[in-house]
């Protein structure tokens, strides 16, 4: 099993990946990597980076808006709290 936060530090700027997906590269529960990474405080980890399968933004330990602010300074398109073209910038590690 892979540590969470490496793979979380994989996801590249102007990306997004998933709790899903990251759940399957490390082999645990989505809902666990949500739980460990909203007791996340290092700012060296993207979390940011992390939205529901659905293209909606999710949470963030640091407060929706942040999330929404950082991935926009990124260059990712968000509406109504959903990133606008989800699998453009949908970053797989399969």
């Amino acid at each position: 099993m892979q540590d969470l936060c490496s793979v979380v530090r994989r996801v590249p700027k102007g990306k997004v990946t998933t709790y899903g997906i990251i759940a399957k590269k490390i082999g645990i529960n989505p809902r666990a990597v949500a739980a460990s990474l909203r007791k996340n405080f290092d700012r060296s980890i993207p979390c940011h980076r992390v939205v529901y399968s659905d293209g909606k933004i999710g949470g963030y330990n640091r407060g929706i808006k942040n999330k929404i602010a950082l991935l926009k300074k990124e260059g990712i398109k968000i509406k109504n709290g959903k990133i606008i073209e989800f699998e453009k910038v949908l970053f797989n590690y399969f």
